[in-house]
Order: structure tokens, then sequence, then C-alpha cells
């Protein structure tokens, strides 16, 4: 499926399994464990930004 490697699924608390994937031509994807066939898409960097800022809190208004 469209050349992607993905990552084991990450769990949180419940039943909300994400999973990170990559392919050669450096994209990264985010998908819902089980449902590979719809995901969303952009480059490595992008992925690693939105990490940073989820760690630094720019997410914790939806918590």
């Amino acid at each position: 499926m469209h050349g992607i490697t993905w990552e084991e699924p990450f769990c949180g608390e419940g039943a909300s399994c994400y999973r990170l994937g990559t392919d050669e031509q450096g994209n990264s994807y985010i998908t819902i464990a089980g449902a590979e066939e719809h995901f969303l898409t952009d480059s490595r960097e992008a992925l690693q930004q939105m990490i940073r800022d989820i760690k630094a809190g720019a997410a914790d208004h939806l918590l």
C-alpha cells in the first residue's frame, strides 16, 4: 500500500491506537490502527514539528 512502512501501533488509554509510517521519498504518515488505507501525509519535517509542538503543550487545550 503506497510503499509505506508502518511502525507498531501506539495505544493510549482505551482504544485510541495510532500508527506512524514513512516511505522511501521521505514522506510521513499517521493513521488510526486498523484503518491504514485512510491516512494523513506530509513531509517528515512537518511530522517532527507537529510532535515537538505537541510535546511543548500546543495541543493541551484538547485534553
